[in-house]
């Protein structure tokens, strides 16, 4: 179009609907009358006024005009009334505006080309991608640096990895400010998103702008780079903390006061807190990333709930409970019992299972002798243990508060009972709980110790293969088998010693069962001493043979070794004469090495002792012929091929055997002086001339099991003495 059409206003004085006007390409030439005229001179066409406004002094009004479209073109306003001809050249067309008013006149400039771009497409293309990258940097800055909490960022420093600890010190000064970082951010964002729409509307047309701005933006701005710093936001940000705060100090005078205000009216940013139940949900979610064990989870959630649980919960009830009553006595039976039950923390009771008045600790019983007989009241006013009552209803963290002072690990649960309505209100014991069961619910599991036969007090549970308390009583005086009598503790000390010190009566040789039923026989011996009857006084004789074995449960003996007759004193539990019971198996004797004194000497078995034991006091002490060890050794394998089934049987059966052995021989075979077993050269001190075998440094002789061993123990000649 050659053309171009504006709407103009006229503000002036008598302007009517008869006004006409046309604009000239040239103004007046002088400022004669003549030059007022300017009917030749216009080149436009001629419009009318039209008064639109309604104005009532006619100051002003509307018309529609075409120019012609010509570069720096100038028109002046040529106006007249409607009283003749619009194509009359009369001279009533007068100027309206010459030079010295520049305000009315017009000037027309061609209009720029719609398509013609701002700046060079290679530059556009170029910021265009420039400014993508900017939006998506703080997109994804403002996703990853404000979710990055500021507890959390403590947390990282202190038990992140390396590379960790040094992005979080990095971004922790940035990120502190938190609402002038988000202003920044923020604000760098809009400027570079518009700055986009501007530039592809200059590329493009308006609704492809739209399009290709709401793409970009969303694609290569949002979406891409949240993605990336919703997962790697520490990272990135580390890296591009000089960006950021590049553009914190670009947007400060925008950005930073509308920060203080947030901060004014928003308070000061904190981190992140957690309660107990959010914490306690953030670590189950961590087990289920398999970011914790199993055990980890169970002792942190333990921790975490047992305040919210009662005492009542985990008590045991008190019928489950093991109690003893306040006028007991402290004999073998009892005191068994209390081994047995495996407790260390024993409630005592008074005249019913509801008054409880004292607490036992098995601890307490340390220096009692079950032979005293005390009376177990006595020990409970000695000691006075504090009985700690509970209600049923006390939460866990204060019954731990309360073991934590000392006074006692064990609580007793108690709640009112009103009767009914058919009594007065009473205190009533419904269970014990211990420390042990407070720290069961932190570690969530069951602690299980060597004593325990359940696996807790609520399932009753028995743990699988748990091997019972050893039963003390056999060890009690409950029958008169002619024996001397020997307390309990004695007789279960000397059961203990032998079967764990003495090799040959070890399990490898003796089983337990056969062990004890060898010590319930008539094996003791309670020798009263007396100097006048030195021979009676004589246990052990280089002069005789000997095929027992002795140990000294009471009382001294002197011993005396080699030719220089070395005296020795030796006390309870020294024992002797084990080359006595095991020769035919082994060349071993103990610390007195026996051996012939020439080739014609007798043969080994023949047992003589190469020293003299002789009692110095009174003495108890055990006594065990080598036909009675046999009979133990061979009762042990017969329980063994019946898998234990029969002990008892198989011992009367070899030990009925022995008991007629000895009725056809002889208890002592002399054989002169040519059988003695001598000793090997000793030391020159007394500690190596110890006759006591329990330091045998020779190797043992073969456990029954052995092929060879098992024929000699079950072909022995019954008749031998």
């Amino acid at each position: 179009s050659c053309f171009n059409i504006f709407t103009l206003r006229l503000f002036g004085a008598d302007i009517t609907e008869d006004t006409l006007v046309s604009f000239a390409g040239t103004g007046p030439s002088s400022g004669g009358d003549a030059d007022r005229y300017c009917g030749d001179s216009r080149e436009t066409d001629v419009v009318a006024v039209s008064m639109d406004g309604g104005s009532s002094d006619n100051s002003t009004g509307t018309l529609v005009h075409t120019f012609p479209q010509q570069t720096g073109t100038i028109w002046y306003l040529c106006v007249k009334s409607n009283t003749t001809s619009t194509h009359s050249s009369c001279p009533d067309w007068e100027y309206r505006a010459d030079d010295t008013k520049p305000w009315i006149l017009i000037t027309t400039s061609p209009r720029p080309e719609k398509n013609q771009p701002l700046m060079p497409i290679w530059l556009q293309c170029f910021l265009i991608g420039v400014l993508l990258t900017l939006s998506g940097l703080f997109s994804g800055l403002n996703l990853g640096l404000m979710a990055l909490d500021l507890t959390e960022l403590i947390i990282i420093q202190k038990c992140g990895t390396v590379a960790e600890k040094r992005h979080a010190k990095k971004i922790m000064p940035v990120r502190a400010q938190g609402n002038y970082l988000l202003c920044s951010l923020l604000l760098g964002n809009v400027l570079v998103n518009n700055t986009l729409a501007i530039l592809l509307d200059d590329l493009t047309s308006g609704l492809w702008a739209v399009i290709g701005a709401t793409a970009g933006i969303v694609i290569f701005g949002e979406i891409v780079p949240q993605s990336i710093c919703s997962r790697h936001g520490l990272a990135v940000g580390s890296k591009t903390v000089w960006l950021t705060r590049f553009f914190m100090i670009v947007t400060f005078p925008l950005s930073w006061p509308i920060s203080k205000v947030l901060d004014l009216i928003l308070g000061e940013e904190i981190g992140n807190t957690y309660n107990r139940e959010r914490l306690l949900e953030l670590v189950k979610i961590a087990g289920q990333n398999r970011d914790l064990d199993k055990g980890d989870i169970d002792i942190i959630s333990g921790a975490l709930e047992f305040k919210n649980k009662m005492v009542i919960d985990v008590m045991t009830p008190l019928e489950d409970c093991y109690m003893l009553e306040f006028n007991a006595i402290l004999d073998f039976n009892t005191m068994t019992e209390i081994m047995q039950s495996g407790f260390t923390r024993i409630p005592v009771y008074e005249g019913g299972s509801n008054n409880i008045v004292n607490l036992l600790i098995v601890k307490d019983l340390a220096f009692v002798d079950p032979d005293d007989c005390i009376p177990l009241k006595m020990l409970c006013k000695f000691y006075n243990h504090a009985v700690i009552p509970v209600f049923s209803d006390t939460k866990l963290d204060v019954l731990l508060d309360v073991f934590k002072k000392g006074q006692s690990h064990m609580a007793f649960v108690q709640e009112v009972n009103d009767g009914g309505g058919q009594s007065d209100p009473y205190y009533e014991i419904l269970g014990v709980v211990t420390l042990e069961d407070v720290i069961e619910e932190i570690i969530q599991s069951e602690i299980v110790d060597e004593t325990d036969v359940l696996t807790d007090n609520r399932s009753k549970k028995r743990i699988p293969e748990r091997k019972m308390a050893q039963d003390f009583t056999i060890f009690h005086n409950n029958s008169d088998n002619g024996q001397p009598n020997m307390s309990p503790q004695l007789k279960l000390a000397l059961y203990q010693f032998l079967h764990t010190a003495v090799a040959p009566f070890g399990s490898d040789y003796i089983s337990e069962s056969i062990l004890r039923k060898l010590l319930e026989q008539t094996v003791v011996v309670d020798l009263k001493y007396n100097a006048d009857h030195h021979d009676k006084m004589m246990l052990y004789s280089r002069e005789k043979s000997a095929d027992y074995f002795i140990i000294i449960l009471q009382g001294r003996v002197e011993v005396i070794v080699s030719r220089e007759e070395l005296k020795f004193e030796h006390g309870p539990f020294s024992y002797f004469g084990i080359a006595m019971i095991m020769h035919g198996h082994s060349s071993s004797t103990g610390s007195v090495q026996a051996r012939p004194n020439s080739a014609h000497s007798p043969p080994l078995h023949q047992g003589y002792p190469d020293y003299d034991v002789i009692a110095a006091t009174d003495l108890l002490y055990l006594k065990i012929h080598r036909r009675q060890y046999l009979a133990a050794r061979r009762a042990t394998l017969l329980e063994r091929a019946s898998d234990g089934s029969d002990a008892e049987r198989a011992f009367r059966l070899e030990w009925d055997k022995a008991d007629k052995s000895a009725s056809i021989c002889s208890e002592e075979t002399p054989t002169g002086d040519g059988g003695k077993i001598h000793d090997a050269d000793l030391a020159n001190n007394n500690h190596s001339a110890k006759v006591n075998e329990d330091n045998d440094t020779s190797p043992p002789p073969p456990p029954p099991d052995d092929p060879d061993t098992k024929d000699v123990n079950m072909n022995v000649d019954e008749s031998s003495c």
